[in-house]
Parts: structure tokens; C-alpha cells; sequence
């Protein structure tokens, strides 16, 4: 018998049922929303508690056996895909919400809590969880990632939001990172080195996140322009005029074709900027009001807001839906995403030699992003069966890439590494990946944790 066999043997006679060999449940353990094929786990566990992760990890490190987390499977770039096999470790069903402290501003989950679950549970409270990377993302799975999204300009990334964390060990040990308080200055800061992981130092099991005052008035905005530069010159004015917009959103004419046939949204074919303002009634008019001033300087026009919140929900579930929206533009296509982050002087010039490179290309490409952070993304729409499509996809990505880390930036602002980026990490991050490799080592001695990913990179 093998040690995989083992390992299954012995969790199988524990959790019974929740253990699955089902190629079904396999296959959709081995895929995620990125262009990677599928590579199937030799089985799956279903963890309905801390110990049952524990137990899951404790026997895998008995025998060797990698084991890869597992939630709403929302990544981008492969991180929840096995490449080695083994378990995949599904914590989706650890969903309780523990305690809401409302008078401290955070909240106690487990991992596999969602963040529309969440907001749901703490409306009456008055508060919020803004961090909003689209897809409703558990909450261990954001923080595993640093998840960001349209909201980060404003209230910063899971980063900025994770105050403590529960993590099983690659070797089954229990800790805990962190308090529920706004600073500390003892120890090694083990929270925001597991905030960002990726599942290769262990089991996020429990996260406490800050919790933020819902806004007395919410605004959205819609504001074409003439030109693409136009609309991205506006953004870093916005930015460094200081106006704490919520959200500003980026899309070029491509994107607003895919966004109208999906979304039947009727807008405008221009390069457009989606913006939403938080405040009271008077903050939020003074903002949309400078903002609007701004746009026109810069080439915007037809610039529009309202309180609605149908209106707003409209343009935000279109923005959120955009690489759904591919389809209408190519069926049958595969989006290879882009995901990248400069500093917002450069943000005009990163934005429009992406533009050139995909208008030279012969694939179709289209523009969004996170722009007030400097973030931004290209999506080629590629059939990654035929080669030559998924090769001239990589080479644009490799011109974008090297030319962002040349301006000062970083090849993934949001979307993280997985397996799809780890060619760039030395790129970036040069003799510092062998203090990332020396870490991985030193905390998962097997080497067990998701591997094949970070932490282990030549």
C-alpha cells in the first residue's frame, strides 16, 4: 500500500462520507477560474471543524502526502489546483460566523465564511466588510491570497483588514497569529506573513477582520472619454487631488462591448471610468462634483451619479461579471488574465503600452481595472488548444510583466501567483525568494503544503 493509499485508508474509516474518491468531485477540486488545466487530488476531504483539519494535516505529514486547500475555488491563477496530488482540503463547509465584536469594529470567522455571507450577517449592526474582489470569496481564501478588489483605493487590501488568524501547521500544530487590537509591537508579525501564502505554510482555519461603518450615502458615477489616456490621466488626477473616492473603475471600448451584450447595459463604446463616493449627503455631493470637474478636464463628459441602489448594483454586478462577459465577444474563449501594479505616475504610460502591444496583436484583448490603486489587468481571449494562441498570449504577458517591473511595480497587485506566475517571482523579488524558500522549508519540513508553488521556486 502507498503512503497516499494509507493516508486515504485511515481518513476514510475518520470522516466516512466526507471523504470522496468521486472523479466528479475530484475534477472540480482540480480546476479553478484560471487557464490551467485540471489536475486531479487523490481525494477530498470535506472539514467541518479546526480538528478535522487537524486530523487531515496531522496524517499527511505522517506519510508525506501534500495537501492543497480548498473553498469556493474563485482563484485566478491556480492556486487551489494540486499539481502533486494528494488531498485536496475543502473548508468550505467551516462557515460559522464566531463572534461580531461591533464595538471594536472586527469579527470572528471560520475560513470558509463568505464575504456576502458575511455583510448579510452584520448589516443591522451599521457595519460592513468592504473588501470586494468580486467573486464571493471566503474569507480564508481572500486572506490566503491578499485578496483586493474595486474597494481597496479606499479601504485597503486583506492586508490592511486581517488582525489575527488561526492556522494548522504543516506538521498539525495549532497557533494563533495576532489580537483584536489595532497595533502591536511584540514578536514576529506571523499574521501578514500567512496573509498571502497561498496555502504553503499551512491551514488558515479562523480569520478576525476589521469591520467598517456602513456609509450614510452611497454614490455611483458613469463618465466616458474621448481617449483612453484622457480617462487614465483623470484617475491619477482624482487620486492625487486627494478626493477619497470608494471605487474607481477603469474599462476600454472592448470591455464595454462585453459588458453591454452581457450585461445589456447600453452604454456608450468609449473608454469609461465607474466611480462610487462614500459619505454624508453634502461629502458625497462635494466629491462626485470635484471628480466631474476633473473628468472634463481631461476629456470626460456625460458624467452621471446617483444614490439609486439598483443603479448602483447595475454597474457593479457588469464590472464584477466582466470575464463572464468574454463569452459574448468569443465564445467558447478562455480570458489568460493579466494582473499588474505600478505606481500611479507611471499608470498612464503602463496602461497605454498594453493598449498597443494588444492593438499590434492578433488576439482580441480588452483593458479594466482597479486603476485608483494603480492596478489594472488585461484579458487576452484566447482557446488555449490552439498553441500558437496561448504562446502569443504569453508573450504579451511577458512584454507587460517586465515592463511594470521596470517601472517600479509588481506583476500581481491582487491576483497572487499560484502556479501561472512563478517564473516572474526572482524576476521581481530577486535573492529575496531564496528567504521565501528558506521559510517554506524551516515551516513545512515535508514539504506538503500545496506544493509546487511558493516557496519552492529555482
Amino acid at each position: 500500500m502507498s503512503n497516499v493509499e494509507q493516508a486515504i485508508s485511515e481518513l476514510k474509516a475518520h470522516f466516512g462520507e466526507r471523504l470522496s474518491t468521486a472523479e466528479a468531485v475530484r475534477e472540480h477540486h482540480g480546476r479553478d477560474m484560471s487557464r490551467q488545466p485540471v489536475r486531479l487530488p487523490d481525494a477530498v476531504v470535506f472539514a467541518e471543524s479546526e480538528e478535522d483539519v487537524q486530523r487531515v494535516v496531522a496524517t499527511c505529514y505522517t506519510h508525506s502526502v501534500p495537501v492543497t486547500p480548498f473553498a469556493a475555488g474563485s482563484s485566478m491563477e491556480g492556486h487551489t489546483i494540486p499539481l502533486k496530488a494528494g488531498i485536496s482540503l475543502d473548508l468550505s463547509r467551516m462557515n460559522r460566523i464566531i463572534a461580531v465584536n461591533a464595538e471594536d469594529g472586527d469579527v470572528v470567522v471560520e475560513a470558509g465564511v463568505t464575504r456576502k455571507q458575511l455583510n448579510a450577517y452584520v448589516r443591522d449592526t451599521g457595519l460592513f466588510f468592504p473588501i470586494d474582489p468580486g467573486a464571493d470569496a471566503t474569507l480564508g481564501g481572500m486572506a490566503s491570497t491578499r485578496a483586493s478588489g474595486t474597494t481597496a483605493v479606499r479601504y485597503g487590501t486583506m492586508r490592511e483588514n486581517v488582525l489575527a488568524l488561526r492556522v494548522v501547521t504543516p506538521t498539525g500544530k495549532i497557533i494563533t497569529t495576532g489580537r483584536r487590537v489595532k497595533k502591536s509591537s511584540t514578536g514576529y508579525d506571523l499574521t501578514k506573513l500567512f496573509v498571502g501564502a497561498e496555502g504553503t505554510l499551512g491551514v488558515i482555519t479562523e480569520v478576525t477582520v476589521r469591520l467598517h461603518p456602513i456609509p450614510e450615502v452611497i454614490a455611483s458615477a458613469i463618465c466616458t472619454f474621448e481617449t483612453m489616456r484622457g480617462a487614465v490621466e483623470a484617475v491619477v488626477a482624482t487620486i492625487q487631488s486627494g478626493i477619497p473616492v470608494a471605487r474607481i473603475e477603469f474599462l476600454d471600448e472592448v470591455a464595454i462591448d462585453a459588458a453591454n451584450a452581457h450585461s445589456k447595459l447600453g452604454l456608450k463604446r468609449a473608454p469609461t471610468l465607474f466611480l462610487e463616493f462614500h459619505g454624508s449627503q453634502r461629502w458625497v455631493e462635494e466629491q462626485s462634483e470635484t471628480a466631474a470637474a476633473i473628468a472634463q478636464e481631461y476629456g470626460g463628459s456625460g458624467f452621471e451619479w446617483s444614490t439609486r441602489p439598483e443603479e448602483r448594483d447595475r454597474i457593479w454586478q457588469a464590472r464584477h461579471e466582466s470575464i463572464f462577459a468574454n463569452q459574448t465577444l468569443r465564445p467558447g474563449c478562455k480570458t489568460y488574465t493579466t494582473d499588474c501594479c505600478v505606481p500611479i505616475s507611471r499608470l498612464a504610460d503602463a496602461v497605454m503600452a498594453a493598449r498597443e502591444d494588444a492593438d499590434a496583436s492578433s488576439l482580441t484583448a480588452k483593458i479594466i481595472g482597479h486603476v485608483g490603486d494603480g492596478n489594472f489587468h488585461v484579458g487576452y481571449l484566447i482557446k488555449p488548444e490552439i498553441p500558437e494562441e496561448l504562446a502569443e498570449a504569453e508573450r504579451l504577458a511577458h512584454r507587460l510583466y517586465e515592463r511594470t517591473i521596470a517601472m517600479g511595480g509588481t506583476f500581481s497587485g491582487e491576483h497572487g501567483i499560484g502556479i501561472s506566475k512563478l517564473d516572474y517571482l526572482r524576476k521581481e523579488h530577486g535573492d529575496a525568494v531564496d528567504v521565501m524558500n528558506a521559510i517554506k522549508a524551516a515551516l513545512d519540513p515535508a514539504g506538503i503544503m500545496n506544493p509546487g508553488k511558493l516557496g519552492q521556486v529555482a
